[in-house]
């Protein structure tokens, strides 16, 4: 009887990794995600739904229904404490999205800046206070 080896690499392959944000309105959340930042709803479990993935490209965000805050007041904006951080290829990539969220009025924490090291990014803030970092290389 002829076993079948797994191959096994040496080192494990880390393929990919989902960000969760806790959110107080469930059914907000995706509108904000879908109407307002361009992604599609991957699923949403329960009835009704208290978790689920939003993803646009290879960004892929879960979003968690809560019913108390997370974090006193305002620490997230005052510490930057960032619930995501997705990045963007190219220099002008990162300029155009920056600009389509701003011509849809996305609230920002931090506009489109080029940081010390290089990268240029900027800070959307969902309904709940979420901060999520879009970062892209520089010119």
């Amino acid at each position: 009887m002829n076993n079948p080896v797994e191959t096994i690499s040496e080192r494990p392959y880390l393929s990919g990794t989902e960000a969760v944000l806790y959110v107080s309105d469930f059914a907000a959340s995706l509108a904000f995600f879908t109407e307002k930042l361009g992604f599609t709803v991957d699923f949403a479990s329960g009835d009704p739904p208290f978790y689920g993935l939003v993803e646009r490209d290879k960004a892929r965000l879960c979003l968690r229904l809560v019913s108390e805050p997370v974090f006193v007041g305002d620490i997230r904006q005052r510490e930057e404490l960032l619930s995501a951080s997705i990045t963007i290829d190219s220099a002008a990539d990162i300029k155009a999205l920056f600009l389509e969220y701003q011509a849809a009025e996305i609230a920002l924490h931090q506009t489109l800046k080029t940081q010390p090291w290089g990268a240029r990014t900027f800070i959307v803030l969902d309904p709940d206070g979420n901060l999520i970092l879009f970062a892209g290389p520089g010119e």
